[in-house]
C-alpha cells in the first residue's frame, strides 16, 4: 500500500478535529508549511505550487522509517507526528494526490 493512501486513511479523520481544535489547526497549517519547504513546492506568489507527489511520497517514507525506529504509537491527543502526518494527508487531500495515482495506474 502506498504510504500516502496509509497515512490519507489513518490522518483524514482528523480534518473533522479543526472545527474544534484551533491549536491543532495551527500546528497542521505549520507543518504543511514546513513540508512545502522540505520538498520544494514553495514558490514565489501568495499561493503555494502543488507538491509532486513522488516528493511528497518519498518525504511521507522517510517520516514513516523514522517512527517506526522509534516505535512510535498514535497517541490519544496531538503530538508532533500526529500533526505532521495530519499535514501530509492534507495536502494528499487538497492537491487530489491520490486521483493522480489512480489515473496513472488505470
Amino acid at each position: 500500500m502506498s504510504p500516502l493512501v496509509r497515512i490519507s486513511s489513518a490522518f483524514a479523520p482528523r480534518f473533522a478535529e479543526f472545527a474544534f481544535e484551533p491549536a491543532f489547526t495551527a500546528a497542521v497549517d505549520q507543518h504543511v508549511a514546513e513540508i512545502r519547504e522540505r520538498i520544494a513546492a514553495g514558490g514565489p506568489g501568495l499561493v503555494p505550487r502543488q507538491p509532486h507527489r513522488e516528493h511528497l511520497t518519498d518525504y511521507a517514507l522517510g517520516f514513516l522509517d523514522a517512527l517506526d525506529e522509534l516505535d512510535w504509537r498514535e497517541p490519544v491527543g496531538h503530538d508532533y507526528a500526529v500533526c505532521r502526518l495530519t499535514a501530509i494527508s492534507w495536502l494528499v487531500e487538497r492537491h487530489s494526490l491520490l486521483e493522480e495515482n489512480s489515473e496513472n495506474l488505470g
